[in-house]
């Protein structure tokens, strides 16, 4: 290797590749917006870099991903805590949402991405409303990111109608084809907002264009009741009687499922997005993640909204889904730290269809690679690299950030975003949202 845009050296190299690699004293080049090479330092001791960042012997690894956000939810965080799904959407959420308009969520949108690359989160799904400011704030920060406008049965403040609804969506996938960090996806908000037309409509509509379907699935025990008083079935069996099931849905939640639903997402290949934090604030439950692994589900993990959990940092959220199925199950030996980091990488990355893109450090995918400073008390000594990211490593522990070949933070310094302005302009909607 003779020449490389970047060349991040120094540092042991946690690749989450197939056959796991690991290289200790690595080092990762990358030309333009990919990985060039990986491997031992030596192999790039006559390489000619523009720029050479030192892991100063910490962990270079794949960015988190996010597969469930609302990332302009920050503007709203802490607005209404310690109340049921139900109470918490209907009586101050979907209000506070009226106010809402593209400048306000791409305000809270900024946020969230300087919330998430400062935790070491490089691409993240989102499903909210005026998702296109959504995008224009990902792309102004230099996030990976996949959008889709939530569509509902009542009038959104964004685009009124449902026939609206679904413009706006096709016009969101068309604007942003191609881009090096926007997907577009389709995103109806769940079963028991939906009418089963609306459903069919939209997968039709991911059908068309390839792109994820994403929905919320089974959040709840309530909901599932709901179901089946309405149509006599689980929201997964639902699902699959309207022809929504597929390998482009991604279902998050999943909490309330049966055996037969865990049977259904597993033949239909349909990937599962779980949100640990968020369940347990809402008390909505614990998913049978364990259960829906062993059946081969590609199981992703998110942290859903800023109201409902109440941070969006990724290395959190994997400690809580660890630990959470161990005391579930009384058995310490599920959800070891390794599929719980796969759930975080390259599961994720193939939970959005984006596994040949991002979600590990391999030559040819988009550079989106972090660094970890280990050189920490709480990080000392270090055993195993695994069970220290999930179990030790938090957010904060992130130095540096790289997407999709260009250098987002160094040294805990964020280079895309004016954090200061941000703030300010997410405090003065907080401002606006209480004094009514």
């Amino acid at each position: 290797m003779n020449d490389a845009d970047i060349l991040i050296t120094n540092g042991t190299v946690v690749t989450m590749d197939s056959a796991e690699t690991v290289v200790e004293n690595g080092a990762v080049a990358i030309s333009a917006d990919r990985i060039a090479d990986i491997g031992p330092w030596e192999k790039f001791s006559d390489c000619r870099a523009k720029k050479v960042i030192d892991a100063k012997n910490g962990i270079i690894m794949p960015g988190l991903i996010n597969t469930h956000t609302h990332a302009a939810m920050t503007c709203f965080r802490g607005l209404a805590d310690d109340l049921d799904l139900m109470t918490w959407l209907n009586d101050y959420i979907f209000p506070a949402e009226a106010k809402l308009d593209d400048n306000k969520v791409k305000a809270g949108a900024l946020l969230a991405c300087a919330e998430m690359i400062l935790s070491g989160t490089t691409c993240f799904a989102d499903m909210y409303l005026f998702e296109d400011a959504v995008a224009e704030a990902a792309r102004a920060a230099g996030m990976r990111a996949v959008v889709g406008e939530v569509l509902y049965d009542f009038p959104s403040p964004c685009y009124g109608s449902i026939e609206q609804g679904f413009a706006y969506t096709e016009n969101l996938i068309q604007k942003w084809h191609g881009d090096p960090l926007i997907t577009a996806a389709v995103e109806p908000h769940s079963p028991y907002l939906c009418a089963p037309d609306l459903l069919a409509r939209a997968e039709a509509l991911s059908k068309k264009y390839h792109v994820p379907l994403i929905i919320h699935v089974a959040e709840t025990r309530a909901e599932v009741e709901t179901l089946e008083d309405r149509y006599g079935k689980t929201p997964i069996a639902h699902l699959e009687n309207i022809g929504v099931l597929s390998p482009r849905l991604l279902a998050c939640h999943c909490v309330a499922l049966t055996e037969k639903d865990i049977d259904l997402l597993a033949a239909f290949d349909v990937k599962v997005s779980h949100n640990p934090e968020s369940n347990m604030k809402l008390a909505s439950g614990i998913a049978p993640v364990p259960q829906l692994i062993n059946a081969g589900v590609c199981v992703g993990l998110g942290t859903d909204g800023s109201t409902s959990n109440n941070n969006i940092d990724m290395f959190a959220e994997m400690d809580t889904a660890a630990k959470i199925h161990k005391v579930n199950t009384l058995d310490p030996t599920v959800m070891d730290a390794k599929t719980v980091l796969k759930m975080a990488t390259i599961n994720a990355a193939r939970s959005l269809g984006l596994d040949q893109v991002t979600g590990s450090l391999e030559p040819g995918k988009r550079a989106d690679v972090i660094v970890i400073d280990t050189h920490k008390p709480h990080l000392t000594p270090m055993y195993n690299l695994y069970s220290h990211l999930v179990y030790a490593a938090g957010g904060n522990d992130v130095d540096t950030s790289v997407i999709n070949g260009r250098v987002v933070m160094e040294n805990r310094r964020l280079l895309t975003i004016d954090v200061a302005k941000v703030m300010a302009d997410v405090n003065q909607i907080a401002e606006e949202i209480k004094n009514g």
